[in-house]
């Protein structure tokens, strides 16, 4: 008998584990593949990982001269950039393990599926085993959305359409590689292979890339990859997928992208198929599991957190979602914000964002407002970033000049904008930015000069 089972060792799932076990919880950690999850072992850290090698490559294949540091016979050698990657994962994947046994966490891998309810709690299979807890986190996470395209599944059967997962382990760099969706993870792959060499073109249903963030800042990002030879098709819609072509309709007509390789990165959807959801009862909607701002379900001592619930599918988000569950099994009070999630896109240059943009602002009924500062302000940036664009800008309250959002292009914000997410925490006003002290320079104190735009 647990304390705790958790089905899925992804980052709720393990930040979950580490937490339960820390506070004496008997844990049972349930995962089907590796600890570390989709994040780990195929998303954010691999392709972070091929990202840096790209960034590093850029600068030494002319970004450099700008700086003056001039290198000649300067190439990206993708299959040591794989390894690489390997290594780094395998490195993190090894701590999590360590970090179950430190806080004695039993760990089984297999597929596991809930059988039901007992007289004490939920009993759940794995491996030909049943296993009985008091209270259960799904934590499963989510998988590529793969719709039901013409020729787009037999593609993926072929090897010529990849999904993240294969295009991390591509042995080689394709001569031309078409994206199917201009979202996140489409762009940060696009942006590594444009730099390692391939003819990119973009296929976006869209009017805009990079999904909800700031429209001028989507077009700003769309505009220098489109200086490095991107190609952007957007506003259309795929129809069908044959080797080596995508086939889409726009304005009416149907056109084509030809291509060696084909990423399809339209999005992710919630893995809850075939888990036992219904064995209890647990209500979901669209295909994932429906929970309060306590990562509570419909049944109690029942719990989910991650992707698996669709709220915001990010790592970091799950890691908190971990921690409120496990706070709220514990009788602590804590529950979600989503609003000040920060997200990042991590191409070169980088995009962040957190709250609201102006669009979601009047949309919700907020009298809102945008100030908008160019990222030369700050000395750091000018320093570092020759020649590159940026802007930092701000949403704010009308009337109480509440700061509601903070969005900017430019390295390095995916590390400022946590100071972004602070603010909105805190519930700043403009005039109490006057009053933070940033070290200087950095390119984080442009967002003092809010108060003087």
């Amino acid at each position: 008998m647990y304390d705790l089972i958790v089905l899925g060792g992804g980052p709720a799932g393990y930040r979950a584990a580490e937490r339960a076990g820390a506070e004496g919880m008997k844990t049972l950690v349930i995962e089907k593949r590796a600890l570390g999850g989709v994040c780990l072992n195929e998303g954010c850290i691999p392709s972070k990982t091929l990202l840096n090698s790209a960034k590093i490559y850029d600068y030494a294949n002319g970004y450099g001269e700008k700086y003056g540091v001039s290198t000649t016979g300067a190439k990206l050698d993708h299959a040591f950039v794989v390894n690489r990657k390997n290594k780094v994962v395998k490195t993190l994947v090894g701590g999590i393990g360590a970090a179950m046994k430190k806080y004695k966490v039993e760990v089984v891998y297999a597929e596991g599926k809930i059988s039901g309810r007992t007289a004490n709690g939920f009993s759940v299979e794995a491996d030909g085993k049943a296993y009985e807890t008091a209270k259960l986190l799904i934590a499963t996470g989510s998988e590529a959305l793969v719709p039901p395209i013409p020729g787009l599944r037999e593609g993926l059967a072929a090897g010529h359409v990849l999904t993240n997962r294969e295009i991390l382990d591509l042995d080689h760099v394709p001569e031309s590689l078409c994206v199917i969706g201009g979202g996140v993870i489409g762009l940060e792959m696009a942006s590594y292979f444009c730099s390692a060499g391939s003819h990119i073109e973009i296929v976006e249903m869209m009017d805009k890339i990079a999904g909800p963030t700031d429209r001028e800042i989507s077009a700003m990002l769309q505009k220098h990859y489109e200086k490095k030879g991107i190609v952007f098709r957007l506003g259309a819609k795929v129809v069908e997928v044959k080797p080596g072509e995508v086939i889409y309709e726009k304005d009416g007509k149907r056109e084509s992208v030809k291509a060696e390789k084909i990423l399809c990165s339209i999005g992710r959807r919630a893995v809850t198929a075939n888990i036992g959801l219904e064995s209890i009862g647990v209500a979901c909607e669209r295909g994932a599991i429906l929970t309060d701002d306590q990562m509570k379900t419909n049944v109690p001592g029942v719990f989910a957190a991650g992707d698996v619930n669709a709220r915001i599918m990010l790592a970091h988000t799950a890691y908190r979602e971990a921690e409120v569950a496990i706070n709220t099994m514990l009788g602590r009070k804590d529950s979600m914000n989503y609003n000040e999630i920060p997200s990042v896109i991590y191409t070169n240059p980088e995009v962040a964002s957190v709250g609201e943009t102006l669009d979601s602002a009047k949309k919700k009924g907020i009298d809102a407002e945008e100030r908008k500062i160019p990222m030369a302000y700050s000395g750091r940036f000018l320093a570092e970033n020759e020649g590159g664009e940026g802007v930092c800008k701000a949403v704010v309250d009308k009337k109480s000049h509440k700061l509601l959002g903070v969005h900017m292009m430019g390295n390095p914000c995916s590390e400022i904008i946590v100071s972004a997410a602070l603010m909105l925490n805190r519930e700043l006003r403009l005039a109490d930015l006057e009053r933070l002290v940033f070290p200087h320079p950095t390119v984080g104190e442009v967002m003092r000069e809010f108060i003087f735009d």
